[in-house]
């Protein structure tokens, strides 16, 4: 046993329970941040750790937030007790219209920013629940945009730790997040750049952040040649891309450079796993260039990692990218986007991949990538070492134990924050 968990096992029997606060919750549920805190859920549970999750009723970031997934009240999802609660009333059409200034880069008012804040997922009886058992619980609230950790962290009397998954985007410019990332009692990053990015945005008063990671299921190892004959690749080299498909991924970017790519003559196919989004253009399907299989269980995923010759990952705001770690941890090399701050940083630091910004890079580094087979293997050995090193459940478990135990038995909290009611 680590001697951050043997730490936190012998504080267990004073020690608070950890209570992750999510707007939605479950294996069905898509979203870095959503998976990154169910399994570190998980993974407290099954080393005896105290956990529960607070969640809403609703079923992901692309449903009906007013049409209930799930039942009100207690549940248990791979053994870890969660609670569920009605999401708040709202008017959808009132938020999609200031949501829709805010992506466009507009500067709302405070009143409008209280009204945005109100409008978006919640749920009043989740706050009060929190409020209620804040003396019993430590609040791990996340991702920072959504009400549940807004108006979530306003009730734990200045308790509240915070995962942000914060990006360079219009959301991280409103004044009232700025407050909640500001007054959190504790900050938890999973990037060094995201860190750095909270630095030069915001006025921490505290020392008590810490870069925490993401964990990686690394028990799982993909077989190349399963992939392969389960949809008829053969030995054609091909560039996958895993996840979700839209312009918040940068994938219409991808599309067009993979095109002029192949219009180039360039032999790669096009892999895609994963979604939801827009399919791939029907006529790279048609022609052969391009391949999507829909989604795939967790085995069959870590197959095509194993199976392709690169994993492209193009967007430009991610606080971790689980599947490039995941890529890694199948020795396959990743491109990335240079202009990402927290992918471009991971490339680098690891030797793991390469990063590109125009259509001439990225096409100078599949060539190269191609044409340095021994390289390229090199790489893809670097990031698989770079993810054992930082990156395995024990790893970020330790972290997070030992910054818990720390912060929450050696820090007097702060002064009690008045929750402010929004403006009409």
């Amino acid at each position: 046993m680590s001697s951050g968990l043997a730490r936190w096992q012998q504080l267990s029997p004073a020690a608070p329970t950890i209570t992750f606060v999510l707007p939605w919750y479950g294996p069905q549920i898509s979203g870095g941040a959503e998976y990154q805190a169910r399994r570190m859920a998980e993974e407290l549970a099954a080393r005896g750790v105290a956990v529960e999750v607070f969640s809403t009723t609703a079923g992901g970031l692309a449903s009906d937030w007013n049409a209930p997934a799930f039942s009100v009240g207690a549940d248990s999802v791979h053994s870890v007790p969660v609670q569920r609660f009605a999401v708040r009333p709202r008017n959808a059409a009132r938020f999609d219209q200031l949501n829709a200034r805010v992506l466009a880069g507009e500067l709302l008012t405070l009143p409008e920013e209280a009204v945005f804040v109100r409008e978006i997922i919640g749920s009043d009886t989740l706050e009060q629940a929190i409020a209620a058992e804040r003396t019993r619980r430590l609040y791990i609230f996340t991702p920072y945009m959504f009400g549940t950790s807004y108006w979530g962290a306003r009730r734990t009397a200045g308790r509240s730790y915070l995962i942000p998954c914060l990006h360079d985007e219009p959301y991280a410019k409103l004044l009232l997040y700025r407050e909640l990332i500001e007054h959190a009692y504790a900050l938890m990053y999973y990037a060094p750049a995201e860190a750095r990015l909270a630095r030069r945005r915001f006025s921490i008063p505290h020392q008590r952040t810490l870069v925490l990671g993401g964990g990686i299921d690394t028990h799982l190892h993909g077989n190349a040649a399963r992939f392969r004959a389960a949809w008829q690749l053969g030995e054609q080299p091909f560039l996958l891309y895993a996840g979700r498909r839209d312009a918040g991924k940068n994938t219409p970017l991808l599309l067009e450079y993979f095109r002029r790519y192949r219009q180039e003559g360039g032999q790669l196919r096009l892999v895609a796993i994963g979604g939801p989004g827009a399919p791939l253009p029907a006529d790279l399907i048609a022609s052969g260039a391009a391949l999507e299989t829909g989604f795939l269980d967790e085995q069959a995923k870590f197959d095509a990692y194993a199976a392709a010759d690169l994993l492209c990952q193009p967007s430009l705001h991610e606080s971790f990218s689980i599947v490039m770690m995941e890529a890694w941890h199948n020795h396959t090399p990743v491109l990335v986007h240079s202009d990402c701050a927290v992918t471009s940083e991971f490339a680098e630091l690891s030797g793991g991949g390469l990063h590109f910004r125009t259509y001439a890079e990225f096409a100078a580094c599949v060539h190269w990538l191609q044409q340095h087979p021994r390289t390229t293997a090199q790489m893809g050995q670097s990031g698989a070492a770079y993810v054992q090193r930082n990156f395995t459940w024990a790893a970020v478990l330790e972290r997070l134990l030992g910054f818990l135990a720390a912060t929450h038995t050696r820090f007097a909290l702060p002064a009690v924050l008045q929750p402010r009611e929004p403006a009409a």
